[in-house]
């Protein structure tokens, strides 16, 4: 579920698997990154986390910080969960040495300059579509996964991680 009160720590774990990201990309060749199938993996699931950390943020904290490119942040993360297979290891390095040191940057700002008390008593005045479909997706799961359905098959359907369905 998405709420104000845990968008902060969404952010602390960006810049946790971030900081993993950066450590391990250090002094790291794109043929050295290419070649080494451990590091290459180990960077995957990390830029994947930050992809989930930055999806599950609530729709008014990336409404109120349109200077980040949340749509493009969870692109990414849908390719990695997703379409795995189709990796392409030049992005990827790309995304790992340029675009997650620059988000880590801006997040840590947002992190330092929100006043998280008042942040969570906000409240938001919209409904968005998205967190309707986004419920309507959830129950669809959770009717899958009653019938006694895979993980990944329900994720293969609904688009919904094995971890949000895990914890439905």
């Amino acid at each position: 579920m998405r709420e104000r009160a845990r968008d902060k720590g969404r952010l602390e774990d960006i810049i946790e698997y971030s900081n993993h990201v950066t450590q391990f990309m250090e002094g790291v060749t794109l043929e050295a990154f290419s070649s080494n199938t451990l590091l290459y993996f180990g960077v995957m699931k990390n830029v994947e986390v930050v992809g989930e950390a930055a999806f599950m943020l609530t729709k008014a904290f990336k409404a109120a910080h349109p200077k980040t490119p949340w749509k493009m942040i969870e692109s990414m993360r849908h390719i990695l969960v997703h379409d795995y297979a189709h990796v392409i290891m030049e992005t990827l390095y790309d995304t790992a040495t340029n675009d997650i040191p620059e988000f880590r940057k801006q997040v840590e700002t947002y992190l330092s300059e929100t006043d998280w008390a008042e942040w969570e008593k906000g409240e938001d005045l919209f409904v968005d579509a998205q967190d309707i479909v986004y419920k309507s997706v959830v129950g669809m799961a959770r009717n899958m996964r009653a019938k006694g359905m895979s993980l990944e098959e329900i994720a293969d359907i609904t688009g919904l991680s094995e971890w949000e369905i895990r914890e439905l």
